[in-house]
């Protein structure tokens, strides 16, 4: 049987970590072990992984603050497993994930996989909102989680993410800590000839964020990730990735277009009302839920203001800066 090494960073999350463990206590697969890498935290998880000791087979490290992408590297160099699985803190699954991971590998082999995420029931109607925001053909064009990945190229995010031990061993790991790291990693074990795939059914439930303001901030975050990429990867760099930029800058100049030429304004209003008009209808068929429906426009615009305006500052920065500027993975504390 091959052995996995499960592999979560946390940082001042030992609630989530907390039911995220008794998932893991609950799978049919049971070949695998636990690395804990307690990332600087001020709020330690120490006493949840304790109460686990006897349930599973885990390991806790704690480490200085140095973000999420090098916490994940001290726990592949933990790891005794053949495969390693990242999952975030914040995420739930169910008993048969590591069962439907096995049997994929088992049919056909590749290095690295990525899983979706979703919403799970008992989630609060914002992240619901959340959920869809980030899934929606409106807001991400849907490739997120799906085979149709740009390019047709699947990049796994380190949300949920499965990769060998040979992938670890010739990538040396995440190059940096932060600002699209886990896209960083992806790209190098492909560009290495390393094969990806999608295993939808090995989704996870995502939890996110429960507060617009912290949504903000992440997707702010986000967009100057992207920016982040293209210094290591600049044609990795897609027409795409400027949507929320062109939505952002198109939405805030609609009041000045007034004074200017009213034409347009009542043109872009138009346009305005007819998109948040089909983004509800298309919440309301995949939330069921005429709330989350109306939340999910509010997250939409959060979503696509947070990424503009994360993608307008690092950019903005990109371009007075050296061109041989990369970043450093410097200690950050997570976008919260």
């Amino acid at each position: 049987m091959r052995k996995y090494s499960v592999i979560i960073p946390v940082y001042n999350r030992p609630d989530e970590l907390q039911e995220l463990l008794a998932c893991l206590s609950t799978q049919s697969y049971k070949n695998f072990e636990v690395i804990i890498v307690e990332d600087g935290s001020k709020i330690k998880a120490d006493t949840v992984v304790e109460a686990f000791k006897n349930l599973l087979d885990i390991h806790y490290y704690y480490k200085e603050n140095g973000g999420q992408g090098f916490a994940r590297n001290t726990g592949f160099e933990k790891a005794s497993g053949d495969y390693f699985i990242l999952l975030d803190s914040d995420a739930l699954i169910e008993p048969d994930y590591l069962s439907i991971v096995d049997t994929k590998l088992n049919q056909e082999y590749v290095d690295l996989y990525g899983g979706p995420d979703t919403d799970h029931p008992s989630f609060s109607p914002i992240q619901k909102a959340i959920s869809y925001s980030m899934t929606s053909f409106f807001t991400t064009g849907g490739i997120r989680g799906r085979k149709n990945n740009m390019g047709g190229t699947f990049h796994p995010r380190s949300f949920n993410m499965g990769l060998s031990r040979a992938v670890w061993e010739r990538t040396g790991g995440f190059l940096t800590s932060r600002m699209g790291e886990d896209i960083l990693f992806s790209i190098a074990a492909l560009r290495l000839g390393f094969k990806s795939t999608l295993i939808p059914e090995a989704f996870i439930y995502h939890k996110r964020r429960t507060q617009f303001a912290q949504f903000f901030r992440q997707l702010k975050f986000f967009g100057r990730a992207r920016i982040n990429i293209a210094r290591f990867y600049p044609d990795e760099l897609k027409l795409v990735h400027t949507f929320p930029l062109l939505f952002t800058v198109g939405v805030c100049s609609i009041p000045f277009w007034f004074f200017i030429f009213k034409p347009i304004f009542f043109l872009g209003l138009a346009g305005l009302a007819i998109y948040v008009v089909l983004l509800f209808i298309d919440a309301v068929k995949t939330t069921k839920s005429p709330e989350v429906a109306g939340l999910s426009v509010i997250a939409a615009f959060v979503q696509l203001f947070g990424y503009g305006v994360g993608f307008i500052q690092e950019g903005w920065t990109r371009i007075w800066e050296k061109k041989s500027h990369r970043e450093t993975g410097a200690a950050i504390e997570y976008p919260s």
